[in-house]
């Protein structure tokens, strides 16, 4: 169980590496070859050499040797010359310093987040949606105590897999053919049908949060509220997960109440800055 969201991220990373290949990105491909080197070897125990990126991507190996002099040269990958390995240079912090400086929602969420998974014994999330295409995690919480179910800060997944798919999908302006060709696509341990799903949608737009009751992680519960930059735009979910047995113990309902109130009063304080910048 230790296990089962990390290799949720890396299947679904497989998933996301596979639908964004095609027409799509192939105005940009040089772009979207560095990036996925990049999460490639971001994601890496180790240092990888060029046949090993090359076969994990698909690509020629010639071309992940360009692209990867490329990055090197950016100072974004790291060459050993003794093992002809590559692998991520301090050159991506900055990048990612200059996002944390201007992500307020991480800021205002850790503390919220912290109270919930130590009042609930559970793993909290903060994520970011992407759009209808992935969610991306930006802040985590552990209380220690219970069984973790391991994420990382930067993992990915399918933005309309379990309980935040229900918040995008009710909440989100998505019409119903798109929302029905990204559900064909997700994978799920127990998986919902369609019919059951649009209805758990129109459960989560009535109540205002979304649970999944073990369809992604069999024995999981998934419990997420969403999160507003401002009145019309979805942009971050709170997220609670847990031993299914073990939440219908502690008190599910009272998990669901608390992680709903603190989304809609982050929800206050970032639409509340965004109309403040407009002003």
């Amino acid at each position: 169980m230790r296990n089962a969201m990390k290799n949720k991220e890396q299947r679904a990373e497989r998933a996301t590496q596979k639908s964004t290949r095609g027409p799509a990105i192939s105005k940009a491909p040089a772009i979207s070859r560095a990036a996925a080197v990049l999460r490639l070897l971001g994601k890496s125990d180790t240092p990888l050499g060029v046949q090993a990126v090359a076969r994990e991507l698909g690509l020629v190996p010639s071309t992940s040797l360009h692209v990867l002099r490329a990055l090197v040269a950016e100072e974004f990958v790291a060459f050993d010359p003794d093992t002809k390995r590559y692998s991520l240079e301090a050159g991506v912090l900055t990048i990612a310093r200059h996002w944390l400086r201007r992500n307020r929602f991480s800021n205002l969420a850790q503390p919220v987040l912290d109270r919930i998974a130590q009042a609930f014994d559970v793993t909290t999330l903060g994520v970011h949606i992407v759009g209808i295409d992935h969610i991306i995690v930006v802040a985590v919480s552990q209380s220690g105590h219970s069984i973790q179910l391991r994420t990382e800060i930067g993992s990915r997944f399918p933005a309309l897999i379990s309980a935040t798919g229900r918040c995008i999908a009710a909440f989100g302006d998505y019409s119903s053919v798109e929302l029905e060709a990204r559900f064909k696509t997700l994978r799920w341990d127990e998986p919902p049908t369609l019919e059951h799903w649009k209805a758990q949608v129109n459960q989560t737009r009535a109540q205002g949060f979304a649970v999944d009751p073990g369809n992604y992680i069999a024995g999981v519960t998934v419990v997420a509220a969403p999160v507003w930059k401002t009145r019309d735009t979805l942009s971050h979910a709170l997220v609670a997960i847990g031993i299914g047995s073990s939440l219908k113990r502690s008190g599910l309902p009272a998990l669901q109440k608390s992680l709903q109130s603190a989304a809609q009063t982050l929800s206050n304080q970032l639409c509340g800055e965004v109309s403040g910048h407009q002003a």
